[in-house]
């Protein structure tokens, strides 16, 4: 979760529809293999690393941010999370970078900090927004680089010497909306402000929300053809 918008929504960022159904579509990505020990870099408030931690049997997660003001450690579910600064795969078995790779100049050289020490077998998943042509106040709010489509992800995992195991789009559900609305938007406002899009909804709107993207991350691991946000799933072999 960025930190920017952890600042947004506030207490309520557990059940936002966006994190709810987010972390959904993450634990699909689990396949039958859960984690052991999670490092979760670029994670903020660490909100995904708690969800494996308590739905899976994950023993361990190290968060990694540099926008944290400090190092500390805490227990969730009664395992251990550790939030640093800094921090080295180590002996993690599962390397996450949730909305991560849009932020930095050098993706590739990012992922391949990580993935050149990792072990054999070590599961890397990655989360990046779709298409460059959504491109928005939104983006520039969170300090934004590009957006990808699946294929460039995909791409991008093997030239960090990864193997790619499978991507998907997700957020389909909800995407016509969302692209009219930015498109409109960029057609009638042309000098709007940075800005985020995520913003606290009415429950009722939260919950139909919600409800509609957990139905879709049933099939969504089918999904090659566009959604908000691209995730890609690979190994180190």
């Amino acid at each position: 979760m960025d930190l920017k918008e952890l600042e947004l929504l506030g207490d309520g960022q557990d059940r936002h529809w966006y994190y709810a159904s987010k972390s959904c579509a993450l634990k699909r990505c689990l396949g039958d293999r859960p984690p052991d020990r999670i490092l979760d870099v670029g994670a903020g408030s660490g909100y995904f690393s708690k969800v494996l931690l308590a739905s899976t049997t994950a023993v361990s997660a190290l968060c990694v941010d540099a926008g944290y003001p400090r190092d500390w450690s805490e227990l969730h579910q009664s395992k251990p999370i550790v939030f640093r600064r800094e921090g080295s795969v180590g002996d993690a078995d599962f390397v996450m970078m949730m909305d991560v790779l849009e932020h930095v100049d050098d993706d590739v050289g990012l992922l391949r900090r990580y993935a050149d020490p990792a072990g054999h077998g070590t599961r890397f998943v990655v989360s990046v927004p779709a298409f460059s042509w959504l491109w928005g106040p939104h983006d520039e709010f969170l300090g934004h680089h590009r957006r990808y489509t699946l294929k460039g992800v995909l791409r991008l995992l093997s030239e960090a010497g990864l193997t790619p195991r499978a991507g998907f789009y997700f957020f389909a559900a909800v995407f016509p909306g969302v692209a009219a609305y930015r498109l409109w938007r960029r057609q009638w406002f042309k000098r709007e402000s940075p800005r985020s899009d995520l913003r606290p909804h009415h429950p009722l709107v939260n919950r139909a929300l919600t409800s509609l993207c957990l139905a879709e991350c049933a099939l969504a691991r089918y999904n090659r053809l566009f959604g908000l946000t691209a995730f890609g799933v690979a190994e180190k072999v």
